[in-house]
């Protein structure tokens, strides 16, 4: 792919889209701009003007003036305000605009997103990152929708890191937002664990023991927790239930403690054990098909 002039506006011009727009006019984007409500008014009007005259980024006043000015538009607020970016741009797009929302939300978001343009005529995309502002202009960033190879072909050649993943506009934001429930998980468990840890004065030994645990490849670890955890959830979570014991003994409200103690007694309760006669599946899938039989209908709609 050649790296060829193309105009790029961001909705947004908080720490993701500095980070891209500063990026971008480093590797020689001629144009850069943003639209921001708290550009010109609001508590923090002062930084998002200094970083972007920094970066040489061009601040606009209103969606219409960034959707006249640029080719690519790239959403970058919360996601809890992709809708209503999507209906502020939707009478100033046309189909000679690629727009690709890159803020994390649910599948759902994004296809409210998509309807409120669906009449536009531009070419849409969804978005999530995988990484952090850390990474710069080669923030991973996974795209799906009808404009993810598009604005992957634009992008990738000034130095951003896009990976299409499907042609449905909502993939890329379900594999983020899944895999925030490990990630954003491990991150709260790590936290109460450390904190009951260093009540104990064991910060140091209990790290180490829980870095052995985990320094399998992730899969392995994974099936491994699966299969073994349908046949012994009940002694799992009377374990899970005496560590939130523990933390809450000194001090430490047992919050994801307890929650993990609910979870493995919902397994326990489906009674897999008994339908494997006491046996370790053999594989991770053997392991989720018997789960997924057992849920309520609710559970699986």
């Amino acid at each position: 792919m050649t790296a060829q002039q193309i105009s790029i506006g961001f909705i947004g011009y908080g720490e993701i889209g500095s980070t891209l727009g500063a990026g971008l006019r480093d590797r020689g984007v001629e144009q850069v701009l943003s639209y921001d409500t708290g550009a010109f008014d609001g508590p923090y009007a002062s930084l998002i003007q200094s970083r972007a005259k920094a970066a040489g980024v061009t601040l606009v006043r209103s969606p219409a003036e960034l959707a006249e000015r640029a080719q690519v538009i790239i959403g970058v607020t919360p996601g809890s305000a992709s809708v209503a970016s999507a209906q502020a741009f939707a009478p100033h797009l046309s189909a000679r605009h690629l727009f690709i929302d890159i803020a994390s939300a649910t599948p759902k978001v994004k296809q409210a997103m998509a309807a409120a343009l669906a009449g536009s005529g531009a070419i849409l995309a969804d978005g999530s990152i995988v990484g952090t502002p850390k990474d710069g202009l080669a923030l991973p960033i996974l795209a799906s929708g009808p404009a993810a190879e598009a604005v992957r072909d634009a992008l990738v050649p000034w130095g951003m890191k896009i990976d299409a993943v499907g042609e449905k506009l909502g993939t890329a934001s379900a594999i983020k937002i899944l895999r925030s429930v490990l990630i954003k998980g491990i991150e709260a468990l790590t936290g109460e664990m450390l904190l009951g840890a260093r009540r104990y004065g064991l910060e140091d030994v209990v790290l180490a023991s829980a870095a052995k645990t985990l320094s399998r490849p992730f899969e392995d670890f994974a099936a491994g927790l699966l299969t073994t955890g349908v046949i012994h959830a009940r002694r799992r979570s009377e374990e899970a239930g005496m560590a939130a014991e523990a933390l809450a003994d000194v001090g430490i409200e047992p919050i994801m403690s307890r929650s993990t103690a609910a979870r493995l007694q919902w397994v326990e309760a489906l009674g897999l054990k008994e339908h494997f006669g006491g046996k370790v599946p053999a594989t991770l899938e053997e392991a989720l098909v018997a789960i997924e039989a057992r849920m309520e209908p609710a559970e699986v709609a």
